[in-house]
């Protein structure tokens, strides 16, 4: 009997929902590195067309990404695959007549321009270049390009920068050299070459130089690692490029002062746009038509998390204004609509990132979708085109009416990977926190959830500590995997998250070890009130960065809190902590000034001065190569529980940075988190 018809059959005796039970699978570390990625989306200009690349990891573990473009003038949207060579097409974008695709490739070495006709044929190599080209723009005529490369900025042109390259791999002593900061940044030593942007004409003959623009501003063009393109624009009319980046100085390590900056496509001068802010200054986007530059702004020097403002210039008359003043979010990427006079954003929201629209002559602020963690793609003249997550849900492309009804989904990049799986189901929680202001959070059900039994509580913390674990699928802390592994999961956003108002992420400056501390303490006891099936008494608590700090800080502070902890890239000892670090903007902010200035501030809320407390045992993970918390914290940490006899392990990654990010690795991480905690808790 077909299986099919074997549930029919047993449908008439009223157990077919129990087979098909049985058919799903609990989602697993192994589920989730094979996870199909969307990324590179592209919208035409006519809104008609969407490309996208699918990177796909076959069963050898092998990654492989192609392009597809979607045709979006019929009512149900064709789909075809424009690529299939080996390795990864990326960072797409359509010519102004829509005819042409651009995108980069490394076909024959290094990362090089391509240029695909959609109307046939293969895609020929725009560019050959001696170095790998990082990142480009389209000016929006098509008739230019800016690229992002890493050279020498004493060289003269790129063969210079190569043979420096070269040079350096070949080099029999292996010893750095330094006379200022930053000397190292996230995962990386500094090598005295900087990311310059250079300018070509798309003429039709191969790109084999280019004009450095920025040559007049030795510095880091855009701020890696975290930033890419959308720091670089071409003004509509072609002639200039503006871009962000800081200024030389001594000060690198210990200042935000990003600026916009413009230049001639053709070199010289530079031209500071914003050098009355000394703040961050970040994203600028032109309106279509040319009037109008918007850019992101925040207030306040030497802190990355201040609420990033709305800016409008007028390029006719030079006025600026800030767009939406009251408005108390901090937007993360925008873009204009077809009236050039429409913004449409998105930014943290109460657990979500949502799409808002922003009118820009009177400030009013329109929420348009607000489920899940969503980025914009493009917007028509009448729809926009968003990658949309949840929980349980990687990323597909959505389009949804300007009014923000008629959503409608255009992708299912997972389909097959995920037709078996089942996941946690959750919800968003609330609850009174420190001074009585209301505290918001998620649970998830195990997926093996039944009701009238209890369930050990996986209680997750996440870092930054100015972040959010909200309602979003993530390819490293994915906490559908507890709820795969049999645990009930709770995430906080504790006082200093984003998403919530300035104020309220504002708070935990100089205050690490207490609002926040406050917060996982009302917030356990109120979930564990509220929802009955989670097991107070079966729990471990676990954070990486800032919630690795927690972890150490749980143990001096909350030492009878937890059946045991993990910590992942926690912070340990403060005083050491700022002298090792690489943004020292951060600590300097966060705890009021430099460690010799403010010391008593930094031994407040430093856990090392609290080891005489700790008592719970405790896994402690880190990884080699990172640079913003240093692997010797970790150490430190497994060190003082060895030596007072606590129950303690030690993983540590040779190979990885401040995130676990090799698939093989990934899976050691899980099994090793979760052997851990089923120890602790006495997981049946």
């Amino acid at each position: 009997m077909k299986k099919s018809a074997l549930i029919l059959a047993l449908t008439s005796v009223g157990i077919a929902s129990a087979v098909q039970a049985s058919q799903t699978e609990d989602f697993t570390v192994q589920h989730l590195v094979k996870i199909n990625t969307l990324h590179s989306a592209a919208l035409s200009h006519n809104g008609k067309q969407l490309v996208y690349a699918i990177k796909k990891i076959d069963s050898k573990g092998k990654a492989n990404s192609d392009l597809y473009i979607q045709d979006l003038s019929e009512e149900k949207s064709t789909v075809k695959q424009l690529t299939s060579g080996s390795g990864t097409e990326h960072s797409v974008a359509f010519s102004a007549d829509d005819k042409t695709l651009y995108f980069l490739a490394d076909r024959h070495g290094t990362n090089q321009l391509y240029a695909l006709s959609l109307s046939g044929g293969e895609a020929i190599q725009v560019s050959d270049l001696p170095l790998d080209i990082e990142g480009f723009k389209l000016s929006l005529d098509s008739k230019q390009v800016v690229f992002n490369l890493r050279v020498f900025p004493d060289c003269k042109d790129l063969a210079c920068s190569k043979t420096k390259f070269v040079a350096e791999e070949k080099r029999k002593s292996t010893g750095r050299e330094y006379k200022q900061l930053m000397v190292r940044h996230w995962d990386t030593w500094g090598d005295h070459a900087r990311s310059h942007l250079f300018v070509a004409q798309l003429n039709g003959e191969k790109i084999s130089t280019a004009t450095d623009v920025t040559a007049g501003l030795d510095t880091d063009t855009p701020p890696k690692p975290f930033s890419g393109m959308e720091e670089v624009t071409f003004t509509p009319d072609g002639k200039h490029v503006v871009y962000t980046a800081k200024a030389p100085s001594k000060d690198q390590a210990w200042n935000t002062n990003y600026d916009l900056w413009q230049v001639s496509v053709s070199g010289g001068e530079v031209v500071n746009l914003t050098k009355a802010n000394k703040a961050w200054d970040s994203q600028p986007t032109y309106s279509a038509d040319g009037r109008y530059l918007a850019y992101f702004a925040m207030t306040k020097p030497g802190f990355e998390a201040d609420r990033y403002r709305i800016m409008l210039r007028d390029t006719v008359t030079g006025q600026e204004k800030e767009v939406a003043p009251l408005w108390d979010r901090s937007p993360s990427a925008m873009t204009f609509g077809k009236d050039n006079r429409t913004l449409y954003v998105t930014a943290q929201d109460v657990g979500q990132v949502t799409i808002f629209e922003v009118n820009t002559q009177f400030g009013d602020v329109k929420t348009l979708f607000d489920d899940g963690s969503n980025s914009i793609v493009g917007v028509t003249d009448d729809k926009i085109i968003f990658n949309h997550k949840s929980l349980d849900k990687p990323g597909d492309l959505h389009r949804i009416n300007l009014d923000g009804q008629g959503t409608q989904r255009l992708t299912n990049v997972n389909k097959e990977n995920l037709a078996k799986i089942k996941f946690g189901d959750f919800e968003q929680f609330s609850f009174k926190g420190w001074n009585n202001e209301e505290v918001y959070g998620y649970w998830i059900k195990p997926t093996n959830y039944q009701v009238g039994k209890q369930y050990p509580i996986a209680f997750l913390v996440h870092g930054g500590p100015q972040g959010s674990f909200g309602n979003s699928f993530s390819s490293r802390w994915n906490a559908q995997l507890w709820a795969g592994a049999g645990y009930g999961v709770v995430m906080i956003d504790f006082h200093g998250s984003t998403g919530y108002g300035q104020a309220f992420t504002d708070s935990i400056t100089k205050d690490w070890g207490g609002k926040p501390l406050e917060d996982l303490q009302k917030g356990l006891a109120a979930v564990t009130q509220q929802q009955q099936w989670l097991d107070g008494n079966r729990t471990c608590a676990l954070g990486g960065s800032y919630g690795g700090y927690m972890m150490n800080w749980i143990q001096g502070n909350w030492s009878d809190g937890f059946n045991c902890l993990v910590n992942h890239a926690g912070l340990f000892d403060m005083r050491s902590m700022y002298y090792v670090t690489e943004e020292l903007w951060f600590p300097e902010h966060e705890f009021g000034g430099t460690y010799e200035d403010n010391k008593d501030l930094y031994e407040k809320f430093n856990p090392v001065n609290y080891v005489e407390n700790w008592k719970t045992p405790m896994l402690v993970i880190h990884g080699e190569q990172d640079f913003r918390v240093p692997y010797g914290q970790g150490l430190a940490a497994f060190s003082a529980m060895q030596r007072k006899g606590i129950p303690s392990e030690l993983l540590i990654y040779p190979d990885e940075n401040h995130w676990i990010l090799t698939p093989d690795n990934l899976e050691q991480w899980y099994a090793k988190v979760l052997g851990w905690m089923d120890r602790w808790t006495e997981k049946k």
